[in-house]
């Protein structure tokens, strides 16, 4: 069964390959665009990559980028077949390559589908990957003077001062960690004993945070240290009155940002995906169309285009069959060197 059958005078050819010469170049376009997004995305996760714990979330501009450079090459492509079908005697070199042209367009046409898929699902692998990373970042922010951990301190002071919060979940988090190196403590004085000496561990918690979590546009000078004593600040309720410090976490701030950002960016790729089927369903119909009038002498009588000459399911398994006999191949005949097992439970080595 044929699907999508269409009848093409010559003058509706002409506009096809012009349409899609437009088409094509409008998708070369969005395939730069798109690399141009997984770029930024990638580097934007880079800039974040101490606070998170593992790296799975850059599938998305890693794919975003490889299918970025795929679109803009397809699309060239389909640009010069359009311009060749306007030409019988040159569009007829094209057809040894359109069939692996359509399998590539296709796959990598998939992945794009993919890649916007992803920009929207990650979500819970990015909170789970920042949730681990921030508690690492808060636990180590004391370590200045630890290899690896150097610049721990400084890339959590830039990320609660920039994306305004603080802590994990929220400020309290601070309290949980010795965030003060013991070497800035003066273990001769009596509340430095009294607090490392009223904790299991021996460290030294206070109920503070880093000034990077000071709210600057607080009029109150800020509070950071001593946060839940009342009696130590003139005029303060820790329960009732309004922080002077940022009161919401930093992976709610993270995850929100990530995700803005991949779902705009989710929503531009689609609509190059969306382009980019319309240029191979112009490309197959355009194809279809001119090798109709292959060695006509009148090549301006009407011809019929379709997108698949048999079935889906027909289709697909035209493609596959070959890759599924290739396998079995291998399996019957392995490569020289593999060994084989015998039925009666013998190695035989293939020569």
């Amino acid at each position: 069964m044929v699907v999508g059958k269409m009848k093409f005078t010559f003058q509706k050819r002409v506009k096809l390959a012009q349409g899609l010469w437009l088409l094509s170049w409008m998708a070369t376009l969005g395939g730069a665009v798109t690399f141009t997004l997984g770029c930024f995305l990638k580097t934007e996760l880079r800039r974040r990559e101490e606070v998170m714990d593992n790296t799975d979330i850059h599938c998305v501009p890693n794919t975003l980028m490889i299918v970025g450079l795929s679109s803009m090459v397809i699309n060239y492509f389909a640009g010069r077949i359009c311009q060749d079908a306007l030409d019988v005697g040159r569009f007829p070199r094209w057809k040894t390559y359109l069939k692996p042209y359509f399998g590539c367009s296709v796959f990598f046409t998939t992945l794009m589908l993919i890649s916007v898929i992803l920009s929207y699902i990650m979500k819970g692998s990015l909170e789970t990957s920042l949730k681990i990373g921030l508690k690492n970042g808060i636990r180590f922010y004391k370590d200045t003077d630890t290899p690896g951990r150097c610049f721990q301190k400084q890339s959590m002071d830039h990320l609660q001062m920039e994306f305004q919060c603080c802590g994990n979940n929220d400020y309290k988090d601070w309290f949980e960690v010795q965030w003060i190196s013991n070497r800035y403590l003066d273990f001769s004085t009596k509340e430095v004993k009294d607090r490392i000496k009223s904790n299991l561990d021996g460290r030294y918690l206070v109920d503070g945070v880093p000034f990077s979590c000071c709210n600057p546009s607080s009029p109150r000078p800020c509070i950071q240290y001593k946060i839940t004593n009342n009696t130590a600040h003139y005029s303060y309720e820790h329960k009732t009155e309004e922080l002077n410090i940022f009161t919401h976490g930093c992976r709610e701030a993270l995850v929100n940002y990530y995700m803005g950002l991949m779902n705009t960016i989710g929503a531009v790729v689609l609509s190059v995906f969306l382009i980019q089927c319309s240029v191979l369903t112009s490309v197959r119909l355009l194809q279809t169309s001119m090798e109709a009038i292959a060695g006509q002498e009148n090549v301006e009588i009407e011809t019929e285009g379709y997108l698949l000459e048999k079935g889906l399911k027909e289709t697909f398994m035209e493609y596959v069959d070959p890759v599924l006999k290739l396998l079995l191949l291998n399996q019957v005949f392995p490569p020289e060197g593999k060994s084989e097992v015998g039925a009666a439970g013998t190695t035989t080595t293939t020569s």
